[in-house]
C-alpha cells in the first residue's frame, strides 16, 4: 500500500545575509492511511520546517516528498493545516469562517455548505454558529478551527502545536474531542508539540527529532491498547508513565547533545 506521506532523504538549508544553516539533514520517514503519528524534540530540531515542506509550503533543499504517492510541488488541497491560533477572521460569523476555505476553493455548495454546519454540529458549537469568534472560548474557537479545516475534507491533517494556547483542561477536552473526530473519520495526521504526553496518549507512533541539525532520533511505536483509547482514558493507564519515561529519555538525550 503507498504510504500516505512519504519523504525520501529530506535536507534544508536556511540561507541568509549571515551565511547557511543546516536545519534538516538526510530526514526519511512514512505516514500510512489513518495513522496518527506525531513529531517531538526541543526547539530549534526543525519540527515545523518539515511539516511546511511536506505542505508543499517551502520546497527542500535536497530531497523528495509525495503525499498518496504523488510528489509534493506546492501547496495541496489534499492537506488541511491546524496551527496554535485559530485565523478566524473577527468581522465573520462563526458559520462564515467555518466555511471560508470553500469559497477560496471555489467548491461552497449547497451540499458543502450543509456537510460544514454538520461539522459546527458534531464538535459541538452548532448553537454558536451565528456568533463571532470574539464572543467565544478558545477552546470554541480552536473547535470551530477544526471544523473549518475538515470542511474542505483533506486526505492528511497537519496540527502544529494546536493546544499550546489552552488551559490544561480545555487542552484534554480538545484533545479527546479531536482524537474521536480523526479516528471517527479515518484521518491520516501528523501532530508537532512539545508536549511528550500529549503525543503519547493522541499517537499510533512518536518520532523523536534531534536538533543542530535537525534529525530523526528515534521512532517510537505506541501500544495499540493506549492508542486506541481516548487521550484521558490512556493518560489514566498504569503503563502509560513507562511510555512517557521512554520518550522522554529519548528527548533528554537530544537536549544534552546540544
Amino acid at each position: 500500500m503507498i504510504p500516505v506521506v512519504e519523504v525520501k532523504d529530506v535536507t534544508h538549508v536556511y540561507v541568509n545575509e549571515k551565511g547557511a544553516t543546516l536545519a534538516l539533514d538526510q530526514i526519511a520517514l512514512s505516514v500510512r492511511s489513518g495513522e496518527f503519528v506525531s513529531l517531538v524534540g526541543p526547539s530549534g530540531c526543525g519540527k515545523t520546517t518539515l511539516l511546511s515542506i511536506i505542505a508543499g509550503l517551502i520546497p527542500p533543499t535536497e530531497g523528495e516528498v509525495s503525499i498518496l504517492g504523488q510528489p509534493v510541488t506546492g501547496p495541496t488541497s489534499k492537506i488541511g493545516y491546524m496551527l496554535q491560533q485559530d485565523f478566524l477572521f473577527p468581522w465573520r460569523s462563526i458559520r462564515e469562517n467555518v466555511t471560508i476555505g470553500l469559497e477560496i476553493m471555489g467548491k461552497l455548495t449547497r451540499e458543502k455548505k450543509e456537510f460544514a454546519l454538520h461539522l459546527l454540529e458534531e464538535l459541538g458549537l452548532g448553537q454558536s454558529a451565528a456568533k463571532y469568534p470574539g464572543e467565544l472560548s478558545g477552546g470554541m474557537r480552536q473547535r470551530a478551527a477544526l471544523a473549518r479545516t475538515l470542511a474542505t475534507e483533506p486526505d492528511i491533517l497537519f496540527l502544529d502545536e494546536p493546544f499550546s494556547s489552552l488551559d490544561f483542561q480545555t487542552k484534554l477536552q480538545l484533545e479527546n474531542l479531536i482524537s474521536h473526530t480523526l479516528k471517527a473519520r479515518r484521518k491520516t495526521s501528523l501532530l508537532v508539540t512539545h508536549d511528550i504526553a500529549e503525543a503519547i496518549a493522541m499517537s499510533d507512533r512518536v518520532i523523536v527529532l534531534a536538533p543542530n541539525p535537525g534529525r530523526i532520533k528515534s521512532e517510537i511505536t505506541i501500544p495499540a491498547y493506549l492508542a486506541d483509547m481516548t487521550p484521558i482514558a490512556a493518560r489514566e493507564q498504569d503503563g502509560f508513565q513507562e511510555w512517557f519515561r521512554i520518550v522522554r529519555k529519548e528527548f533528554e538525550s537530544t537536549e544534552r547533545r546540544r
